[in-house]
């Protein structure tokens, strides 16, 4: 039975409770909106203590709002509690409608969870309502969409006693209006966080067209803006004074080329290659004296609006002197320091190109092999084997020769044997002599029975070891230095002369019979033999050569080792004064 002030007392709540409702629309922050929730509840709803545990974006809840306690408010505003902790409380003791009351006799389990709380002192309970210090009350706030927004926590009511029927209800409709407050605080901030990104993004968008003009225009390298898609891609629409300075020819006549107009024709496939998006190349475009420059070239696509056409935005860098320092550098790493020939690493490289793993046993015979190299090159439209000048075999090649006359077998020049060779790649077929490889053959006898093959000449100096005791490293390196000019003169243009290191020299000689390669060592020897001045003084060396023979299924260090020993057993036959030229 209600008492008689009872009616007095819910319409003095009421009052109070629409005007902190009505203090919850004028706030206008998130963070006033938040303070509002939990000073309205102090004043408008007669509890002591206040707070809001907002949830994050990751879903864990912060102490956002604190009010009644500048102590507590100290302690623990802005302490975090997990979501997994807070989901265990709102599951927990009675439920009042939409609040959630844990009586003492159930919470004492919750003082080592994670969630911040506050402990107040008082006596125990002398009645079943009373309040008591650690009885639990929240009031969960939920957005329209049914997602949790927070949780108000409140303690001590003033009067004491647990919340009655009423009391509950203004607590609740209280959260409820708090939620809203909440919500259109969010969409305030998020709508004018928007409106200032969007005037900043419009400042912007003016600053960096004005910027992107200044810096197209004075950039100190080359610029271009070009077409995309239809009749005209490609087309340079704008080019800037550094690009034209680059390619030595005026904006006016640029614009009627596009990049495949100017590229050198070998690096085409390079240009084509490149994505629009991100894209980046080098290659060489020409200049209007007919020369070409090494440039960098990186792409990006622009647009004017969102829907408007898109251009390709192309920066292009001067990197000639880059490049030919590249170029000196990969000469150094592949060629001797002192003699300027190709070194060890090079010379392996060159070898391993022309050999494939095809096993000694599934070899054709050198006969067959040749017959079916022939065969192959004519029904290619190819050229067959030619016999030039000395006796020895100028190979055409239907891929055409390398710089130092080794076919390509492959898409790598220096690849290292069989095309087939490569991770996850078929077998190579071994059933017949041609297998889209020519195969390397060696004369199965030091008889030139006819079999052409690549023979490995390896040449070791003589008395070399003399001339550095008695002379020095310098005049040691003048010999080296002229026997390297010796040899190389005494060979053919397609052939290889390499220094292995110290006194020791490798030359690789293609289309040679046994009595060829003979030949060859001897006349190299005797070009090694005369007298070489040195600071006024002439020194002698002598040559000892072995002769070995590449043949698919050896390594190159099995070549190399092969012919080695060949040398050295040749230097053996003959006595110390024989070798010994001076």
């Amino acid at each position: 039975m209600e008492t008689e002030s009872e009616p007095y007392v819910r319409l003095a709540t009421l009052r109070q409770l629409h005007r902190v409702v009505a203090d919850l629309n004028t706030a206008r922050s998130l963070a006033d909106t938040l303070q509002t929730v939990v000073d309205g509840i102090v004043v408008g709803l007669g509890y002591e203590l206040a707070c809001v545990n907002l949830v994050r974006p990751d879903g864990d809840l912060v102490v956002a709002a604190f009010a009644g306690d500048p102590a507590a408010e100290a302690l623990i505003t802005g302490r975090v509690g997990s979501r997994a902790s807070w989901e265990r409380r709102l599951t927990m003791g009675e439920c009042w409608d939409g609040l959630r009351f844990i009586p003492h006799t159930e919470g004492w389990i919750l003082l080592e969870d994670d969630v911040p709380q506050w402990h107040t002192d008082g006596p125990d309970p002398r009645f079943e309502d009373e309040w008591h210090p650690e009885d639990r009350l929240y009031a969960p706030m939920y957005a329209s969409g049914g997602e949790l927004l927070g949780v108000i926590s409140v303690d001590r009511p003033r009067n004491g006693r647990r919340p009655g029927a009423w009391g509950r209800e203004a607590l609740q409709m209280y959260a409820f209006q708090a939620a809203i407050a909440i919500s259109n605080a969010r969409l305030r901030a998020n709508m004018q966080r928007a409106l200032v990104r969007l005037e900043r993004e419009q400042q912007a968008l003016r600053a960096s067209e004005e910027s992107f003009r200044q810096a197209f225009e004075y950039a100190p390298s080359g610029m271009a803006i070009a077409e995309m898609g239809g009749d005209q891609h490609g087309r340079l629409l704008r080019t800037n004074d550094a690009l034209c300075r680059l390619l030595g020819r005026p904006a006016s006549v640029l614009r009627r080329y596009s990049f495949s107009d100017l590229v050198h024709p070998e690096d085409i496939g390079t240009l084509l290659r490149t994505s629009a998006e991100g894209g980046r190349a080098e290659l060489r475009l020409g200049r209007r004296d007919g020369t070409y420059v090494w440039v960098s070239l990186r792409n990006s696509v622009v647009a004017d609006a969102a829907d408007g056409p898109r251009f390709l935005l192309t920066h292009v860098e001067d990197i000639e002197e880059r490049k030919r320092h590249e170029l000196q550098l990969a000469h150094r790493a592949s060629h001797d320091s002192l003699t300027g020939l190709p070194n060890s690493a090079e010379l392996r490289a060159r070898l391993g190109a022309r050999l494939c793993r095809r096993p000694q046993s599934a070899r054709a015979s050198a006969i067959e092999a040749l017959d079916a190299a022939f065969e192959g090159r004519d029904a290619h439209g190819g050229q067959a084997a030619q016999v030039g000048h000395d006796g020895y075999q100028v190979r055409a090649e239907a891929g055409g020769a390398g710089e130092h006359g080794f076919q390509a077998d492959g898409p790598d020049r220096y690849g290292g044997g069989d095309p087939f060779d490569f991770p996850g790649a078929p077998t190579a077929p071994t059933d017949g002599p041609y297998d889209h490889h020519v195969h390397t053959v060696a004369p199965a006898t030091d008889v030139d029975d006819g079999t052409k093959g690549l023979a490995v000449l390896f040449c070791d100096l003589d008395g070399f070891k003399s001339i550095n005791d008695r002379f020095g490293h310098h005049t040691g390196d003048a010999v080296l230095i002229e026997v390297a000019r010796r040899l190389t003169t005494g060979v053919r243009d397609g052939d290889t002369v390499a220094r292995l290191g110290g006194d020791e020299f490798v030359v690789l000689a293609d289309g040679l019979g046994a009595a060829d390669a003979a030949d060859l060592a001897v006349r190299l020897r005797n070009a090694i033999i005369p007298p070489i001045r040195v600071d006024g003084r002439a020194v002698r060396v002598g040559a000892s050569f072995g002769i070995g023979w590449a043949s698919c299924g050896m390594s190159a260090d099995e070549v190399l080792r092969s012919a080695d020993q060949r040398m050295y057993i040749e230097k053996r036959s003959r006595s110390k004064a024989h070798r010994r030229a001076g």
